[in-house]
């Protein structure tokens, strides 16, 4: 069975479906289906998935399809999945379903700042298109197809942040194109050069890798590629785009641009900059890890004084960004696989924050700080959830985030010790900016204009409810994930001409 295509078929014939049916209720309801049955098939095919072939190069890239699209240049439909890919397919199927459950009134303008300037079926069609591009661009192994899924994306988020925002959607929805076009262009300028300087007459991933010998060259297409993989990321100093973004999207727009599309930087820079161009990923190791550095420093500080809840979840986001680009470069096992898997928990725990968040301000009207007080005497179970979600943003031992944070660190203390120890302040001020929020909403007294708020409906507990339950589950139990990652991170890392230390390989068999 075509698995992967058929990931990306269903949820695109779905928007058609969404877009044709006359009524909303029944938009929002063919979504929802729709996005269950990907999901459906996303565990399906897991359930057959094989970790133990990611270690050999022939069978590395399970559910293969290849297929010529432009034979003249050498470009293919070329799709397949190894246990990264795997992970964030997965993750981007859960998020889905949740975000069209929690987007039910997003986009017929009830508790909006401003009035949608599209309809309903159109939001909730963008979503669907939305989820076959993210399936797309990690499923790809074609580098031609890659890019072009990686730009498609664009256009659905565009028009969600663009149509269906806040007062100043016009200006985050174009902040966020520009930005990622001027890296996307970037990007397409060295996928050229790959194809042209590289000779081997196609654009297949496998293919591609080692054919770049020349260390300047190398060097050269390397900052192509990261350049806009951090801009993608967002990685300081390229992350002015997101808080805008961010805090003028709807809540659920945002889960999915912070929870999935911008995993595909850092994505990017484990699978493309580290296997095609070895050499230059290591010239240019030292400059990562000072930007990830800063940015893991400067996220949580700039989070600590903001007055907006969805741009203080933002800038949290830059942080812990940080935390996976400085595990990708680190070049361990550990930091490896705790950065692929802290992709999948940051999705999670910040998703939860961001639709928390926009349950308070749908009720409320506001995403100040300062409106709120005393939630949790009067909404206890969104206050309760909100607790959970933020203490495992600031990796609390036993919730996800914790898990990966710490082989993170761990991993990069293997071979750069200094910034691993000045990275762990930002678990400290992790507590301060997470803590400081919770109390100022929802501890203290009780708030004139919050105390008539409702605690979480049913179909918002349907919500959070798997949000938490992933979180406590990855906690404890990590192992699954880690043994579907573990594979791939070591493959990836010897094409890089690196061998994993054998520590690192006890730890993550024994995870």
């Amino acid at each position: 069975m075509p698995w992967l295509s058929t990931l990306m078929a269903v949820p695109v014939l779905g928007a058609v479906g969404v877009s044709l049916v006359k009524s909303d209720r029944l938009a929002k309801q063919v979504a929802l289906a729709v996005s269950l049955a990907v999901l459906a098939l996303t565990l399906l095919m897991t359930l057959q998935f094989d970790p133990s072939l990611g270690a050999s190069k022939e069978t590395r890239f399970q559910f293969a399809e290849v297929y010529e699209w432009i034979p003249r240049f050498g470009v293919h439909y070329g799709v397949g999945v190894d246990g990264i890919a795997l992970v964030l397919i997965a993750l981007s199927a859960v998020l889905v379903p949740i975000v069209i459950l929690a987007s039910w009134h997003d986009a017929d303008g009830s508790g909006a700042e401003a009035p949608p300037k599209r309809s309903v079926k159109t939001y909730f069609a963008l979503l669907l298109v939305l989820e076959a591009m993210m399936i797309g661009v990690f499923a790809a192994t074609d580098v031609f197809l890659f890019y072009v899924f990686f730009e498609a994306m664009l256009i659905p988020m565009y028009f969600m942040i663009g149509s269906y925002g806040g007062v100043q959607r016009s200006y985050a929805a174009v902040k966020f194109l520009l930005y990622s076009l001027f890296g996307g262009l970037l990007m397409l300028v060295a996928v050229i050069a790959l194809y042209v300087i590289g000779d081997k007459g196609t654009f297949m991933f496998p293919e591609l890798v080692g054919v770049i010998q020349d260390p300047t060259t190398q060097k050269w297409l390397f900052l192509g590629f990261f350049i806009a993989f951090a801009v993608k990321a967002p990685l300081w100093p390229f992350h002015t785009w997101l808080p805008d973004a961010a805090a003028q999207a709807p809540a659920g727009a945002a889960v999915l641009l912070v929870g999935v599309l911008d995993k595909v930087g850092t994505y990017g820079m484990l699978r493309f900059c580290l296997e095609l161009f070895p050499e230059a990923s290591k010239f240019f190791t030292p400059l990562v890890i000072v930007l990830a550095v800063v940015g893991i420093v400067y996220g949580a500080i700039v989070a600590i004084g903001q007055t907006d809840m969805k741009r203080l979840i933002a800038y949290t986001s830059i942080s812990h960004f940080g935390f996976i680009a400085l595990g990708v470069f680190a070049m361990t096992t550990d930091a490896g696989a705790g950065a692929t898997l802290y992709m999948v928990n940051h999705g999670f725990s910040t998703g939860a924050l961001f639709l928390i968040a926009g349950f308070l301000i749908y009720r409320r009207g506001s995403g100040r700080i300062a409106d709120y007080g005393g939630v949790q005497k009067v909404a206890p179970l969104m206050a309760g959830t909100f607790l959970i979600a933020g203490l495992s943003g600031l990796s609390l031992p036993g919730l996800s985030s914790f898990v990966s944070e710490f082989m993170v660190l761990i991993g990069t203390y293997e071979r750069h010790p200094v910034p691993a120890i000045i990275a762990t302040s930002g678990v400290v001020l992790a507590a301060v900016y997470i803590l400081w929020m919770y109390q100022r909403t929802m501890t203290g007294p009780t708030a004139e204009s919050v105390k008539a708020l409702p605690d979480l409906n049913l179909r918002e507990k349907w919500v959070v409810g798997p949000l938490v339950a992933a979180i406590i589950a990855l906690g404890f139990f990590p192992s699954p994930a880690l043994d579907v990652i573990n594979p791939a991170v070591d493959h990836a890392l010897s094409n890089v001409h690196i061998n994993p230390p054998a520590v690192a390989e006890k730890k993550g068999a024994g995870q």
